[in-house]
């Protein structure tokens, strides 16, 4: 479709060879059929190498510790869906009617689960080069402003515990709502002596992050 190649020239600086897989890449598993998720798994791997190589060059002085942490603030899965915002994915991913229906089209998973499958789609149709200049260009930003090596929430509380002599934090699973593809955990963290505090994600691992985060707001 015209409008697709438009996106892909436009939007990702790729004439497509094959316009068709783009638009698979832009396809949610709930209209049927095949899906943008074999794309997604292989757009996870390129983006993950070439994020690493991109901080391994940028910063040649600092430890595997700094690089992981700044590694892990860039592929998350928050930041990939600020980029495909940016791009305009909402406007563009195919879902069933019920998907429609629960607004995936605003789920952090789902638009970052299509940033990682269009750069898949990149590579197949592209090669390596033409993903990492797509990936170097949406990240840009993201890696300029990179400062300093950002601490993770998770890693500051279990610091913080430890140099308090106490047991490392607990994470708890409260509650799993809404729809198969847009999913809300809601995980409560606790340290013995300092305190508790719930939170809300879009997966475990991000609903444990803002918790451990409004813990040591609430410890500040």
């Amino acid at each position: 479709m015209s409008g697709g190649q438009d996106f892909v020239r436009n939007r990702l600086g790729h004439d497509p060879n094959d316009a068709k897989l783009f638009d698979l890449a832009l396809t949610h598993a709930s209209v049927g059929g095949d899906s943008y998720e074999r794309l997604e798994f292989l757009g996870d791997r390129v983006l993950g190498m070439v994020i690493a190589r991109a901080l391994y060059e940028r910063y040649p002085r600092e430890p595997e510790g700094k690089l992981s942490r700044r590694y892990n603030a860039l592929v998350a899965r928050e930041t990939c869906a600020e980029v495909g915002r940016e791009l305009g994915i909402p406007a563009l991913v195919r879902l069933g009617r019920q998907a429609r229906d629960d607004h995936a089209a605003q789920s952090e998973n789902v638009v970052g689960d299509v940033v990682e499958s269009l750069i898949g789609a990149l590579l197949l149709d592209g090669g390596l080069a033409v993903a990492e200049k797509f990936i170097l260009q949406a990240w840009g930003d993201y890696l300029d402003e990179q400062v300093r090596a950002p601490e993770h929430p998770k890693s500051a509380l279990q610091e913080l515990a430890a140099a308090r002599g106490l047991r490392a934090p607990v994470y708890e699973t409260v509650s799993r709502t809404g729809a198969h593809h847009a999913p809300v955990f809601t995980i409560k963290v606790s340290v013995a002596t300092l305190g508790e505090a719930s939170a809300e994600g879009s997966s475990k691992q991000d609903a444990e992050t803002a918790a451990a985060e409004a813990l040591l707001a609430q410890l500040k």
